[in-house]
């Protein structure tokens, strides 16, 4: 398949990018600074007046299972539905466990949580929630083999104590419990009426938080309203919020500039720099713990890829630090397979590619004994940044004689070729995962036997998987880290699953309308979790 015509544009601009110095930040932009700790964005909380506002966001949801948060697979859903819905626990601006509808919980072992739920807490049909509706809720999700089940991890008991409290017992051990809890897809469900057949979940939302909705067109919009029975209502001032769905940067830029919209999201980090001229409108960059994978197919029969060999050579080809200077503005930073910005991730710099670096890789490569290395490089439609991501690849592998071809498709014939063909149909493919709040949970996807859509790129490692088991067993801080150091390695060896650079999430607020709080670091896509802090400016 020749380039399509947005790769075929970036190849000039990329090749004289790589040409001149790499390491180059984006000309006169400043730093952004923390306006307090944690926070890049702090809402003026004197602000009183309560209102409307319109967010423009890039897609919708595309859920096979439409509303229902316990099967929802991507960020964009946890984050539309977690406007409606509340988890036990959620986390803070440090990735720390801190409560939501529980208002405390104790471990009086290392396998049992007791939570005490908020007994101020109602659904949006005025009833309150009790320790049932959060062990039905559990069992549902425990039970319903969706993605978010296997994170809940080796829950052997969930019980009401009595009518606020609920008991929660593992099987072994489950460091990473608390943050698996702390997500959308483990909300508490109002299941009396769920089990009566009065509420279907694939239709509507009926939860304890803060918004109700009251419209949704598929792509087109969301229209959600203050929920009355929400314990906290009287603290929130956008009390009503118009979500349109806008692919196009360029028309959620216009929109900012002329007023018809108060909030934007944005992927690119061009954004910051395009927005420069309109004075009233603030980026704020937000370091996801989302990151850019390569794929490195070593399933496919007759593949030079199938040598660990030629695939740690092409792993240590690749300058993570270019990639973030080049493609991705300045705006981003170079992971490991645990997320960069977690707590406990293992430091980039001590991976056995790193070390050997784009300077030892065509030995590595001359030493394999492979020869005339030629690979395609897939990438989809649906972000401007990959093809950026994918010319610079290109380009550091070809510094060591692999030639490569970027064939970018639309979303769908990606996934069949990538995630569902066994094995994947590619060579090479870029990607990216979403990388929670704990530093081992993304690493399950390593396991083909967790994962299972690795499987038709990745081999079955004993020894890795052993290391991921390990660490999420793992409670002591130290012995976790070492663990995690470890596996951070292995993975890196065998290069199959790649890491590469987190991916960056912008926020674009007219400022002379909302005052906004944005943190810093996200671990779940939320970059709407202050949504209730913000606050309206003027009469």
């Amino acid at each position: 398949m020749s380039r399509t015509p947005v790769v075929a544009a970036l190849a000039v601009a990329v090749v004289t990018a790589l040409s001149s110095c790499a390491s180059a930040g984006p000309a006169g932009r400043e730093p952004q600074k923390e306006v307090a700790p944690g926070f890049v964005a702090v809402a003026d909380s004197s602000a009183t007046r309560t209102g409307e506002a319109t967010i423009q966001l890039d897609y919708d949801t595309a859920e096979a299972d439409g509303l229902d948060p316990q099967t929802a697979q991507w960020a964009r859903t946890w984050m539309l539905t977690g406007l409606s819905y509340e988890t036990l626990v959620t986390t803070d601006e440090k990735f720390a466990i801190v409560p939501e509808l529980a208002t405390s919980w104790t471990m009086p072992d290392d396998r049992t949580y007791v939570f005490t739920l908020d007994p101020a807490a109602a659904f949006s049909n005025g009833r309150k929630v009790t320790a049932d509706d959060v062990v039905g809720s559990l069992e549902r999700l425990r039970k319903g083999g969706g993605v978010w089940s296997g994170q809940l991890g080796p829950v052997s008991g969930i019980a009401a104590t009595d009518a606020s409290t609920v008991t929660i017992r593992l099987a072994k051990p489950y460091a990473p419990f608390l943050a698996a809890l702390a997500n959308t897809p483990a909300a508490v469900l109002p299941m009396k009426e769920v089990n009566a057949g009065t509420i279907d979940l694939k239709k509507q939302m009926v939860g304890s938080g803060p918004y109700v909705v009251t419209q949704h067109r598929q792509d087109k919009s969301w229209t959600f309203e203050l929920n009355r029975s929400y314990r906290h209502a009287d603290r929130v001032k956008l009390t009503k919020l118009n979500i349109e769905i806008v692919p196009q940067d360029s028309t959620r830029m216009a929109s900012l500039r002329e007023g018809s919209a108060q909030i934007a999201n944005f992927n690119n980090a061009d954004s910051i720099d395009l927005l420069a001229d309109s004075p009233k409108t603030k980026v704020f960059a937000q370091k996801q713990s989302d990151y850019f994978y390569l794929l490195v197919n070593s399933q496919r029969p007759g593949s030079p890829l199938a040598d660990e060999k030629v695939r740690f050579a092409i792993n240590a080809a690749i300058d993570r630090q270019t990639l973030v200077d080049i493609a991705l503005g300045g705006e981003s930073s170079p992971t490991a397979v645990t997320p960069g910005n977690l707590p406990g991730a293992c430091r980039t710099g001590d991976l056995p590619s790193a070390k050997a670096g784009p300077g030892e890789a065509a030995r590595l490569l001359a030493d394999s004994g492979a020869k005339n290395v030629s690979l395609n490089l897939l990438i989809d439609n649906s972000e401007p940044v990959l093809a950026q991501l994918a010319q610079v690849i290109q380009q550091q592998l070809a510094e060591i004689g692999v030639t490569v071809k970027i064939q970018q498709y639309d979303v769908g014939t990606y996934e069949k070729r990538v995630l569902t063909t066994r094995p994947g149909d590619f060579d090479l493919a870029i990607g990216w995962f979403v990388g929670y709040v704990d530093a081992s949970m993304v690493t399950r996807w390593w396991n083909p036997k967790l994962s299972g859509f690795t499987a038709g790129f990745s081999g079955d490692h004993p020894d890795l998987d052993a290391l991921i088991q390990k660490a999420a067993e793992s409670r002591d801080e130290a012995a976790r880290g070492s663990v995690l150091t470890e596996l951070c390695a292995a993975a890196d060896r065998y290069s199959e699953i790649v890491p590469l650079v987190h991916r960056p999430s912008f926020l674009a607020v007219d400022t002379s309308v909302v005052s906004p709080t944005v943190q810093k670091n996200e671990g779940y896509g939320d970059f709407l979790r202050h949504i209730t802090d913000f606050r309206l400016l003027g009469k």
